[in-house]
C-alpha cells in the first residue's frame, strides 16, 4: 500500500516574516540538477508509491508511465522530467524502491476537506500524478519576484508548462512550473 503523506497539513498561515502576497510552493528535483516548484494551491498531495505499483498503459506517448488506483480512481502518471525533455525517470542514475509523486489538480482551488470525487459536480477535476526525481520542501515565495528567461535560453518542450524562474535566497535558482498549463496542455482523450 502506497504512503499518501497528504498536504493538507496546515500551511495556511503564514509565518509573521513572511509578507502578505507571497505564496507557498512546492520544491522537487528533476535529473539532472533542475529545482523546481510547483504553486501550492495547485495540488491536492504528494505520494510515495512502491515501483511496479503503476501499471502501463500501450501506445500511449513515452511520458506516460500509466495509471495508478488513488483513492479507488484512475489517476494518470506523467514522468514530469521526460515530458520536459529532462532526463525520463527510468534512465536516472539512482536506483529507488518507490516514486515520488505530485498529485496535481486540475481546479487550483482544491479543498481537501472537499476532494473532487466526493464533489456533486457533473464534470470532476482533471487529476495527475507528475513523478519526479526528489521531493523537497515547501517555500514561500512572492509571485512577483518570478522572472521570465529569455526565449532563446529555454528548451522549446519546457516553454508551455514554463511560469519563470525564481532565485532563492540562498541563490538557488528554481523552474516554476505552471500546472494548470500542463493539464490544459495535456487535456487529450487518452488522459481524460
Amino acid at each position: 500500500m502506497a504512503s499518501e503523506p497528504s498536504l493538507s497539513r496546515n500551511f495556511a498561515s503564514a509565518p509573521r516574516s513572511i509578507a502578505k502576497n507571497q505564496q507557498q510552493f512546492l520544491q522537487f528535483l528533476m535529473e539532472p540538477d533542475t529545482l523546481s516548484m510547483l504553486p501550492m494551491a495547485q495540488l491536492s498531495e504528494v505520494l510515495t508509491i512502491p515501483l511496479g505499483q503503476i501499471i502501463p498503459i500501450p501506445h500511449m506517448p513515452p511520458w506516460v508511465m500509466g495509471v495508478y488506483n488513488w483513492r479507488g480512481e484512475i489517476l494518470w502518471m506523467l514522468d514530469l522530467g521526460h515530458l520536459l525533455g529532462l532526463t525520463p525517470w527510468n534512465r536516472q542514475s539512482s536506483s529507488r524502491a518507490n516514486y515520488s509523486v505530485i498529485v496535481l489538480n486540475g481546479n487550483g482551488d482544491y479543498d481537501p476537506k472537499n476532494p473532487p470525487r466526493r464533489q456533486n459536480r457533473p464534470e470532476r477535476n482533471q487529476m495527475l500524478g507528475l513523478v519526479v526525481t526528489k521531493i523537497n520542501d515547501i517555500e514561500w515565495c512572492d509571485p512577483d519576484d518570478i522572472q521570465s528567461a529569455p526565449g532563446a535560453s529555454v528548451s522549446s518542450l519546457l516553454i508551455p508548462y514554463l511560469r519563470g524562474f525564481w532565485v532563492s535566497p540562498g541563490d538557488e535558482m528554481f523552474v516554476v512550473l505552471n500546472g494548470q498549463a500542463i493539464i490544459s496542455q495535456l487535456q487529450t482523450p487518452g488522459l481524460r
